[in-house]
């Protein structure tokens, strides 16, 4: 009987440093002799043909889809990483039933004043101009839900760098895989 992959499922606010810290895991991960794919939420959503928006009933459809898709890769590698925002607190109990075992859900704290200095996507200067009314977690109709049953919670503050946040990630996967 094939085991099941680990599950890697890292939410944060845009800007956090998901999809670069995931990619830094894939990296050390397979040179370590792992199998690894990355399930990006932004790219679900940018390929999806069904455009979603970023409210809840949305949100729980993007993020359902990614859990089926992280089924269907656990059968082909060790380890499926899987950045995405996910900010509803219920919406990640639904994943987590359906994802384990093996499933690790890992939180990227970060302040909004870091988020705004970081933004690599302009998103967060957008919605100071009121160009984008819906932003998560920073406008007032899309909320995100601070995780209260992440396996691990990681600072990626300005004064936390990406690289020792990144290391503290790698020590916890080794130490569950």
């Amino acid at each position: 009987m094939h085991r099941r992959s680990t599950v890697i499922w890292m939410t944060g606010m845009s800007g956090s440093g998901k999809s670069t810290i995931s990619n830094l895991l894939k990296k050390k991960l397979e040179i370590d002799g792992y199998s690894v794919s990355i399930i990006d939420g932004d790219s679900v959503r940018d390929n999806d043909n069904e455009k979603l928006g970023f409210g809840f009933d949305d949100v729980r459809i993007n993020n359902t889809r990614i859990a089926h898709m992280c089924n269907n890769e656990r059968v082909k590698y060790d380890i499926v990483i899987v950045p995405v925002i996910s900010p509803y607190d219920i919406i990640r109990k639904e994943v987590r039933s359906v994802l384990q075992p093996n499933f690790h859900l890992i939180y990227l704290k970060t302040d909004i004043l870091s988020l705004k200095a970081r933004d690599p996507k302009g998103l967060y200067a957008a919605a100071d101009r009121g160009e984008i009314n819906d932003l998560i977690g920073y406008s007032d109709v899309n909320r995100y839900d601070e995780p209260h049953s992440a396996e691990l919670v990681v600072s990626t503050e300005s004064s936390v760098s990406l690289q020792k946040s990144y290391i503290y990630i790698l020590n916890y996967i080794n130490k569950i895989i």
